[in-house]
């Protein structure tokens, strides 16, 4: 029995929310989308506006998959963080993210739910100001409390889905250091804890019923070099995701845990203080029960 919801868990059980990670049971999640100078928003405090474009391309899917299946995903993404100028809990500074994405599917074999928006995530947060040294900062830092909330769209007619139909506790630490005076290193590490989804799709054995999938960390980094002044950074930037913990079904471990790492160059344009440009590419490797693939991301952040 746990073999067989294994197999069909992995040839229909992909959903998508916040982000195009393509997922088999586990949630969609901030996979690529934060790079370089993440521990900290660029002008200080005030209001930010962020506009992503991501591309996702999959053409092999790890596990028990179709042959030949690929997967393509193309999310456009609206953020809005407000970062107060008030000391809230050990000098960190309190603010709030909002983000909702409006995801598209286009696959060759599962059955997808086309164009739609996917679930929204809010996070309030403690931002803490940068530690100074004689040349300059040395390191700024983050932690964030994100909770994605079941609203995006969702049809258990469809393995694709835009919403998964659970909510998920995804809180964060992110951190910048810098190295010297043009090298900074930057990551942000995430825990993943899911609820229910007690309509899953109606391919699934034994359905209707319940899956909850696991526990996971994932992680973002990226170490940037200085080429131009105030102007242009280049990089490295990459991602990883662990899952530790079985998703069940009914209670029945799927024993299907979900690995990937990515890797690949980036850049981050300064327009000004207030406008900045961030462009990455991934490709992914080390997958396991999931969707192997390459990752392009477009970043705008505004400050006003």
């Amino acid at each position: 029995m746990t073999r067989l919801i294994r197999l069909l868990l992995t040839l229909t059980g992909l959903t998508l929310c916040v982000s195009p990670v393509a997922a088999y049971d586990l949630p969609a999640v901030n996979l690529g989308f934060t790079s370089f100078l993440d521990g900290g928003p660029p002008a200080g405090p005030g209001h930010y506006l962020t506009e992503y474009v991501q591309y996702y391309t999959a053409d092999k899917l790890r596990g028990n998959a179709p042959p030949g299946a690929q997967v393509d995903v193309t999310v456009a993404m609206t953020q809005y963080v407000y970062q107060s100028n008030q000391p809230l809990l050990l000098g960190g500074k309190w603010g709030v993210n909002v983000m909702l994405p409006l995801v598209s599917f286009d696959a060759d074999v599962l059955p997808d739910n086309g164009t739609g928006f996917g679930d929204l995530l809010i996070g309030p947060f403690l931002q803490w100001d940068p530690i100074m040294g004689e040349k300059g900062p040395i390191f700024m830092h983050r932690i964030e409390l994100q909770t994605i909330f079941p609203t995006g769209d969702y049809d258990h007619n469809k393995a694709l889905n835009q919403g998964s139909n659970h909510w998920s506790f995804n809180p964060y630490w992110a951190a910048t250091a810098f190295l010297g005076p043009k090298v900074t290193a930057s990551w942000r590490l995430h825990y993943l804890l899911n609820g229910k989804n007690d309509d899953p799709f109606v391919g699934t054995p034994g359905a209707p019923g319940e899956i909850k999938p696991g526990q996971a960390i994932h992680y973002n980094y990226a170490v940037a070099y200085e080429v131009l002044s105030k102007q242009l950074r280049i990089g490295v930037n990459g991602y990883g995701l662990y899952q530790f913990t079985d998703s069940r079904y009914d209670g029945v471990k799927t024993d299907a845990p979900e690995r990937v790492a990515a890797v690949g160059p980036g850049l981050v344009w300064h327009f000004s203080q207030d406008a900045h440009l961030f462009a990455n590419a991934y490709y992914e490797y080390r997958v396991r029960n999931r969707p192997q693939g390459d990752r392009y991301n477009l970043r705008f952040v505004y400050h006003f």
